[in-house]
């Protein structure tokens, strides 16, 4: 049998894209909030607008033909955005609360990666090379970025505030690569681990800019923080490497 290498339609997972993913994160709080609470316009329709946004991007990203940097991260903000309104709308205006929702989010996520594991055998990002494969990958991040905004709130809500909450969730993040440098666990468990780890921390964060001070926040417009974290998105594109992942096709 040969191996044969191919390019991934998905980033390798570098520090950059750690980097990338905390900032992507960190302005879908911003931005969700912008539409939501700044223009006012309620959880509903900005879930309606930007669970849109987020299907086109995932279309386009399955029809693509290779990896592209922008498209990839449009995508990804597309879907933290969608995260944060869709968390919101659950927690607050269907009122199931922060654990309720995070629970339930919580077995989305398992139950999405159980099914894509029973399907395919694997859910490493290593493989992403089919439709299929694609969308479970999307379905999942997806329910992973809304699933880590109801945690954010969550531990915000429980005491910890913006600064405790971004604190728990960036020392929890170091447990992670600290298990992934000195350890032998599954780097794919790891890797979904921290994924989902990096949401709370962004909404945290985001929450920490735009929130009143009175209520522990900065009290920095959302539109400008939304704006500012977009140039820095950007920025790192353009300067930080960006290459498409690796996998193995065995013929």
């Amino acid at each position: 049998m040969e191996s044969q290498e191919y390019l991934s339609k998905v980033p390798a997972i570098t520090l950059s894209f750690w980097v990338i993913k905390i900032a992507a994160t960190t302005l879908g709080e911003t931005g969700g909030d912008t539409v939501t609470m700044t223009m006012d316009l309620g959880y509903l329709v900005g879930t309606a607008i930007f669970f849109s946004i987020l299907i086109l991007f995932v279309v386009l990203q399955i029809l693509a033909k290779r990896f592209h940097p922008f498209l990839y991260w449009a995508t990804i903000v597309a879907s933290t955005t969608a995260g944060t309104t869709m968390a919101d709308f659950a927690d607050r205006s269907l009122g199931i609360g922060y654990v309720g929702g995070s629970l339930i989010l919580w077995c989305c996520v398992m139950g999405l990666l159980g099914l894509w594991y029973w399907s395919e055998g694997s859910v490493s990002t290593d493989v992403i090379n089919t439709p299929k494969v694609e969308a479970f990958y999307w379905a999942t991040i997806t329910f992973s970025q809304t699933l880590g905004t109801a945690l954010g709130d969550w531990a915000a809500d429980a005491g910890l505030g913006y600064e405790g909450g971004a604190m728990v969730f960036a020392a929890a993040l170091a447990v992670v690569a600290l298990l992934y440098w000195k350890t032998a666990v599954s780097r794919v468990a790891l890797f979904w681990i921290a994924f989902i780890l990096t949401r709370p921390l962004g909404a945290t964060v985001g929450d920490l800019f735009d929130k009143p001070r009175a209520e522990g926040g900065l009290d920095v417009s959302r539109p400008i923080a939304s704006a500012i974290i977009a140039v820095f998105i950007v920025a790192c594109l353009l300067i930080l490497p960006q290459r498409a992942g690796k996998h193995l096709n065995v013929a």
